[in-house]
């Protein structure tokens, strides 16, 4: 108060009039200083780690080489393959059961008897080996990548480096259908070639041909910071990213941790962990009146009945999350021993993931969507590799040991974000909640077909939205 009375002390005369000014002026100066750094966007700290065998060497640095590698496999392995596969034991289904039960015995014993008798897979790791395959040494551990350039470049066109990065039970390999749409577009239609990609596919540490890490804790920061090094070391200074399931949490937090190098951010599965107060009411008020939540037509219509959609359905869906979460090694000791066991594991999710309604098919739906050949080839990346149980493992070291992820949901995401929602995901997230998380959202498309494997169910769709978002944010 003894401040806001000091102007009534001043003779008004044109000399005290300036002086006022002068001073209303330093002192406001003073308040936007002193509040400037308040206003500072908040990162995930980048930090350090070491996840090789035994003590971090005390000498010498680390290996940042990039060397080329190639997938092989020999008589030997296949013939194990073989004979564990002809020693399989099944349970019959029960009656009418489908896929209500999890896998369909009766379906796995067909899908084994093509896995024994016509899979071909010296055939398959010819197609894996079509694309450059990389690994280098980061933080103690080799990480295994693809990284595809275009073979032609128009001139005077940027090419865009793309990290896309899988979640599970995926792998690189899923990304086999869009990288050709990504790095030649004008050859597949998809554009007048005003954006091109090269693509860097990692295998995350512990999937696939990337090795495990040794150390307890690898989680998807660790994981944001490895993928930051591994662009880095390729000579990327800026970068977009791209990613669902494990790969949207990971890309995420590559957005929150660096947000200096990340030109945009794309997403086909976005995690929302805010269920406060006024969540709730928007959900109660939304069923209702939608448009009061800012929720629109099609969000109603993804949610509601919202008990049945959400709660139910992620219960009946999630019973692998909590042994993941809790006790992955017993369940990856039996899935790395049988190859049936892995598969029936492994394909059940892309079966009801794909489409909730294929839940009530005796097949499970699976090959409407995918052929045999490629729904096997990314088991036998797990199974040749022994990661089932390290990739389950990444549950426990993000979900158990912080059950509230408070740095994804307390630092904000600020570089620009395209959100591409599929009808058939796992759960919906509207606009105007992902709104609260991501600040500067460019695009957001409610995807006319497709679930939770985009990139391997519906390329051409990925393609198009992940253009014409990147398009965009060029044009800012």
């Amino acid at each position: 108060t003894q401040f806001l009375c000091l102007p009534r002390s001043f003779e008004y005369s044109h000399k005290n009039a300036a002086l006022v000014s002068v001073a209303t002026l330093g002192v406001g100066g003073m308040l936007v200083y002193w509040l400037r750094p308040r206003q500072k966007i908040k990162t995930i700290e980048m930090g350090d780690g070491w996840w090789g065998a035994g003590e971090r060497p005390l000498k010498g640095k680390e290996d940042e080489s990039i060397r080329p590698f190639r997938i092989e496999t020999s008589d030997k392995e296949i013939e194990d393959l073989h004979y564990r596969l002809d020693q399989a034991r099944y349970t019959p289904p029960l009656e009418g059961a489908a896929f209500h039960y999890g896998f369909n015995s009766s379906y796995l014993q067909k899908v084994v008897a093509y896995w024994r008798n016509q899979f071909d897979w010296r055939k398959q790791v010819e197609v894996l080996n079509k694309y450059p395959h990389f690994q280098t040494t980061i933080e103690g551990i080799d990480v295994h990548f693809i990284h595809v350039k275009p073979s032609y470049i128009p001139h005077g066109q940027a090419v865009q480096p793309l990290l896309m990065v899988h979640g599970w039970p995926g792998s690189f390999y899923e990304f086999y259908k869009i990288i050709p749409l990504l790095t030649e577009p004008a050859s597949h239609g998809l554009n007048e070639g005003d954006i091109v990609f090269e693509v860097i596919c990692p295998s995350i540490p512990g999937y696939g041909f990337s090795e495990a890490p040794h150390k307890q804790g690898f989680d998807a920061i660790a994981t944001a910071r490895i993928f930051h090094k591994l662009m880095n070391r390729l000579g990327f200074k800026e970068y977009y990213l791209q990613g669902g399931d494990w790969g949207s949490r990971i890309t995420t937090n590559m957005a929150q941790m660096l947000p200096e190098s990340v030109k945009g951010l794309h997403l086909n599965l976005i995690f929302i962990n805010k269920y406060g107060l006024g969540r709730i009411i928007s959900v109660i008020l939304g069923a209702y009146v939608p448009w009061l939540v800012g929720f629109t037509k099609e969000d109603a219509r993804r949610m509601y009945p919202f008990i049945q959609k959400n709660i139910y359905y992620l219960l009946q869906e999630s019973g692998y999350l909590h042994i993941q979460a809790t006790k992955p090694d017993t369940a990856g000791c039996g899935l790395n021993d049988s190859p049936v066991g892995l598969a029936a594991y492994i394909l059940e999710k892309f079966s009801t993931w794909t489409d909730k309604s294929f839940l009530q098919k005796d097949d499970g739906g699976l090959e409407s969507k995918y052929c045999l050949d490629e729904l096997l080839t990314n088991v036998m990346i797990y199974w040749v590799t022994s990661s089932i149980a390290p990739s389950m493992r990444f549950y426990k070291e993000n979900i158990a040991n912080d059950p509230d992820p408070s740095l994804y949901s307390r630092v904000g995401v600020y570089v620009p974000t395209g959100i591409a929602a599929f009808p058939q995901e796992i759960a919906h997230t509207p606009r105007v909640w992902a709104k609260q998380v991501f600040k500067n959202l460019i695009t957001y498309s409610y995807m006319p077909r497709g679930g939770h494997f985009a990139a391997f169910e519906e390329p051409k769709l990925l393609a198009q939205d992940i253009m014409h978002f990147v398009r965009k944010v060029e044009q800012l």
